[in-house]
């Protein structure tokens, strides 16, 4: 059997897990998502996370541990900081990219030539790393696959960093906004709060957008913010690109809302945690956090009640 037939039939093999969320402009996909109400917290908090993190932190790949070959390069020098660089080299203009972690969860990126940075998110343990180009119609050969170890100094930080989902530099107008909004904010809380009506009064929900954006979408939070509007995808890396500029932890989200694929993010406050379930904030209490929504609920009581308890949301995969 010739080599080209054996990657063929392997890659035949592996096609099932291409079908992963790959969400677009928040489209019907069928399924009814179950999970627990949201959370209320009604602590009032005084901390920022700037002073323990700093702002705007930046990422780097310095090749001093690395793996791959002569068209895949992976740059794991930083994975204790919770990120990677991957940088293809070939000259296939299709490349996908998978990553399996101690969570079994099986995270799908589409790879092409500009080095990525790629967000380590299911914590310290061993990680499955493969890269596939496309040979034709549905079918992808392996091109690199590989093990690595990564030990995570601090849980939080993949969500502090940018990386290819939630990209941003000391440049973007998203920045100074958000720098402009915390100067003006005693606590972590009421920088978040400040970002979160920022991008709901700002950004209008682009119905255009969500009926024709193709599945190798990614935000350009400027873009958006000049704009003036964008789908779900949109908002929550704004929003998670402005709160972590300020050394506050975001987590944008992906999953389901009711039977949509969806965007939405959970902030991390120091002496709350995780805040997982936000919609609006009154000074001391939260429920879920949806800007998307926000932006388009106005006094709509049939889009509250949507949100209500929580149980229309299902996350999937954390960036």
């Amino acid at each position: 059997m010739s080599h080209r037939r054996k990657y063929i039939l392997r890659c035949i093999k592996l096609l099932p897990l291409f079908a992963v969320l790959f969400f677009t402009g928040c489209k019907n996909s069928g399924n009814s998502p179950s999970t627990s109400a949201p959370v209320e917290v009604n602590k009032a908090s005084s901390t920022r996370m700037k002073d323990k993190y700093g702002s705007l932190p930046v990422t780097s790949a310095p090749g001093t541990s690395t793996l791959g070959n002569d068209r895949v390069s992976i740059d794991v020098s930083n994975v204790s900081e919770g990120y990677f660089y991957i940088h293809y080299q070939g000259d296939n203009p299709k490349v996908k990219m998978q990553l399996t972690g101690p969570d079994s969860i099986t995270y799908t990126y589409n790879i092409n030539s500009e080095p990525a940075c790629i967000a380590v998110t299911a914590g310290s343990g061993s990680y499955q790393v493969r890269v596939f180009e496309h040979i034709s119609g549905k079918n992808y050969s392996v091109a690199f696959s590989d093990n690595f170890d990564v030990s995570v100094t601090d849980e939080l930080k993949p969500y502090l960093y940018p990386n290819m989902y939630v990209n941003y530099s000391g440049t973007s107008k998203a920045v100074s906004i958000a720098n402009d909004l915390a100067a003006s904010a005693n606590s972590d809380l009421e920088t978040v709060a400040s970002v979160y009506h920022y991008v709901a009064d700002n950004i209008a929900y682009d119905e255009a957008k969500a009926s024709n954006v193709e599945s190798n979408y990614l935000p350009d939070i400027d873009k958006v913010l000049q704009a003036g509007k964008g789908i779900c995808f949109d908002y929550a890396a704004l929003m998670a690109a402005m709160l972590r500029s300020q050394g506050i932890p975001t987590r944008l989200e992906i999953g389901y809302s009711k039977d949509a694929y969806h965007a939405w993010v959970s902030v991390y406050i120091e002496d709350i945690g995780w805040i997982d379930s936000i919609i609006k904030f009154d000074g001391n209490k939260w429920t879920l956090m949806d800007p998307t929504l926000a932006a388009n609920a106005n006094s709509s009581s049939k889009v509250k009640e949507y949100i209500g308890d929580g149980s229309n949301y299902r996350t999937m995969y954390s960036y």
